[in-house]
């Protein structure tokens, strides 16, 4: 048996494709992996706070130097850095915003991208530590941006990912969706026939 965690940042609970593309996969993967433990955390719902002092002192400090706000956050990066330490199979669902991830996103990253717990530093620099793990990056984009030098989610997730030591990563692209007609239909169709092949 394995887990699965799924990451939801779209701030649309409506009308939202990313959300649509997850809904797919854990349909297909629940029916392919029916004893398999599937985590949804949704950002948008229970909001990860940006870095802050809290946090940092809640990670540098000793425990009992440590003010409340500060134990609180550092409680808060534990429970979703052991989510994430327990999951086989990492799930992002990543609208494109601006170019790039929700910062609800980078959020979470900000909170689980912890040294020694998710990567450590050796005599030959930074060493991930989740290896093993693969991951699936589901995207929603309203233009076309798959290789292009306006793609800024990919190539960020995929280090930040093999950062940690998930270098088994699949992207399936939702593109052209605000661009109407053809464009709209051929790319969410696309990317739910590559999904089809997933599970």
């Amino acid at each position: 048996m394995s887990s699965v965690l799924i990451i939801e940042s779209s701030a649309r609970q409506q009308d939202s494709v990313s959300r649509q593309l997850t809904q797919q996969f854990i349909s297909q993967w629940r029916n392919a992996h029916p004893t398999d433990e599937v985590t949804v955390r949704d950002l948008a719902v229970d909001q990860v706070p940006h870095l802050d002092l809290n946090l940092l002192g809640g990670w540098m400090k000793p425990a009992d130097q440590r003010s409340a706000g500060e134990q609180s956050a550092l409680d808060r990066s534990n429970e979703l850095t052991q989510e994430l330490v327990a999951a086989d199979v990492l799930v992002l669902a990543a609208p494109m915003y601006n170019f790039a991830i929700p910062s609800t996103l980078k959020s979470w990253f900000d909170h689980v991208l912890r040294a020694g717990l998710t990567f450590k530093y050796g005599q030959t620099g930074p060493q991930g530590l989740l290896i093993g793990k693969r991951a699936y990056v589901l995207t929603a984009r309203g233009g076309i941006y798959a290789g292009s030098t306006l793609d800024h989610q990919e190539p960020y997730l995929r280090q930040i990912l093999g950062f940690v030591g998930i270098y088994d990563v699949t992207f399936i692209h939702a593109e052209g969706l605000n661009m109407g007609g053809d464009f709209s239909e051929k790319g969410l169709n696309q990317a739910v026939a590559k999904l089809t092949q997933v599970a």
